[in-house]
């Protein structure tokens, strides 16, 4: 199957599977979204809602969580991967948006990703599910699922070049659901460490079974 198939054949079934699909991540407005986003680095999104609703009842806008201090938001973030480093970001950014952006979440990726904290990965993933734009994220899921059904070449050895080789080869009507249907994809059925070959629909195609294959 060629690379040029394979995109037609992956993406083919996830039109017809999962026409509408967003992240799992739970939010109320641009600001929650960008928080929650930022907090899920190297976390689950399960722990990530378990831990937002607080915060959002007690600091719900850019404008009251630039004024709580680094030790109030870390003590509602405790639970999280890196807390220390997240809880000083966040009040950074959110101050960062007061002062430049009247408290609003700006929509470029140049604004976005001057603020604290706010990688490539983290803007793309609201540019696409907030402002609706077609941008591709690329976190460890998109990033291993990308390279084990063949829609990347091994050269793309970075999330960048994933992301480039992605955009380039997917339409851009299905871009913002892309992101999703990778990463979902990863999540439950190409996992890291112990991949659920047997449920996958594309495992009698995957380049697996390819001969040499190191997956």
């Amino acid at each position: 199957m060629l690379r040029k198939e394979r995109y037609e054949y992956v993406l083919d079934h996830f039109r017809q599977e999962m026409p509408r699909v967003t992240t799992e991540l739970e939010f109320g407005s641009a600001f929650q979204l960008l928080v929650a986003t930022l907090l899920s680095a190297q976390c689950t999104d399960k722990r990530i809602n378990m831990v937002t609703p607080a915060l959002f009842a007690r600091y719900p806008d850019a404008r009251s969580m630039a004024a709580a201090t680094v030790e109030e938001v870390y003590e509602l973030i405790r639970s999280v991967s890196y807390p220390n480093a997240k809880a000083k970001h966040l009040v950074e950014m959110s101050c960062q948006l007061v002062e430049r952006f009247n408290g609003e979440v700006p929509e470029s990726a140049a604004n976005l990703t001057s603020l604290a904290g706010v990688g490539r990965k983290t803007a793309n993933v609201i540019r696409a599910v907030w402002f609706g734009k077609a941008t591709m994220a690329v976190d460890t899921h998109v990033y291993r699922v990308s390279h084990r059904m063949g829609l990347v070449p091994a050269t793309a050895d970075s999330p960048r070049k994933v992301e480039d080789y992605l955009m380039a080869n997917i339409p851009e009507a299905d871009i913002p659901n892309a992101h999703h249907w990778l990463l979902l994809h990863g999540r439950y059925i190409c996992k890291s460490a112990k991949p659920l070959c047997e449920q996958c629909f594309f495992n009698e195609h995957c380049p697996k079974r390819l001969k040499n294959s190191k997956l």
